[in-house]
């Protein structure tokens, strides 16, 4: 058994099929087929189910896959434990982004850009994705960092925050629209107030989308969902155009809404810089997230 193999093992895992694998390792398709059959003939075992149209880990695969990551986070910890005793950084750094951070006021991009001047041989990979999904992916070693929305302040199990955003949420709504006209002049409306109205959010596994999900529980009714996007600048588009009621967070005066404020202590939109709790194995992930927690104001 070959450390090639475990990395080659898990890549086809990771892209459900060969022939993106072979792309992703820069194989010839029949060689990567070769090297996981000779992987599997050691083991006595099948590791992938190659019956279906995309391919996925058999039942022993999946019990292998973890060890296999683990044996490949070792060697690749030790590389860049003795590189950093070189005084060089190097090695690879996997980031989780909430969509739109990179255009957000803390300026992401340009410290990315920043920690890429001062160690130009590290590989920083990006991937945008929902926030039940990184931190999925924090907790299975897939994610060094990530920047994620959260519901609540209490770092979830096995994960450190170091909160970025915390501001309240208004509801906004185009002009004339009756959630306005109902409390005109209010300063905040009960969370009761979006019962009946379409509402406009995130999708499911997302902070926002969560928070809204439980103030309609506490206010006991199902929020009506009517249209998704993937970014507060997206919701606001659409409700912009009269399409129902966004939930976003208080940063400012939008163009073409008016906007309320929400009458209940946890209507908050959250964004908080997540890692595991132990902290990041490889030096280059340590010494961004050390620059990112000053970047962004701690």
């Amino acid at each position: 058994m070959e450390l090639r193999q475990l990395r080659y093992f898990v890549t086809v895992v990771e892209e459900a099929g060969f022939t993106r694998a072979a792309e992703r390792l820069h194989l010839a398709q029949p060689g990567l087929s070769a090297q996981i059959r000779q992987l599997e003939r050691e083991v006595g075992q099948p590791l992938l189910d190659r019956s279906g149209r995309s391919v996925r880990p058999t039942e022993v695969g999946e019990a292998v896959l973890p060890y296999a990551r683990a044996a490949l986070a070792a060697v690749d910890g030790v590389r860049q434990t003795v590189e950093e005793y070189t005084g060089l950084l190097r090695g690879r750094v996997a980031v989780g982004l909430v969509p739109g951070t990179l255009t957000h006021a803390f300026d992401m991009a340009g410290q990315l850009a920043d920690f890429h001047d001062a160690h130009p041989r590290v590989e920083v990979t990006l991937t945008e994705e929902t926030s039940d999904r990184m931190l999925a992916a924090l907790r299975r070693g897939e994610l060094d960092l990530a920047v994620i929305g959260v519901a609540e302040e209490t770092p979830p199990p096995g994960i450190a925050l170091h909160m970025v955003i915390d501001e309240p949420l208004v509801a906004a709504a185009a002009p004339g629209h009756p959630l306005l006209l109902a409390y005109d002049g209010a300063d905040a409306v009960p969370p009761t107030a979006l019962h009946e109205h379409r509402l406009i959010s995130l999708p499911h596994g997302t902070g926002m989308r969560g928070v809204l999900e439980r103030l309609c529980a506490e206010a006991g009714f199902r929020p009506h969902i009517a249209f998704e996007a993937a970014t507060p600048d997206g919701l606001a588009r659409l409700a912009a155009r009269g399409l129902g009621v966004a939930l976003l967070p208080g940063l400012g005066p939008r163009p073409g809404l008016d906007t309320v404020g929400v009458a209940a202590t946890n209507a908050r939109c959250r964004v908080a810089l997540a890692w595991r709790a132990e902290g990041p194995v490889a030096p280059a992930a340590r010494e961004l997230l050390g620059r990112l927690r000053v970047g962004m104001g701690g």
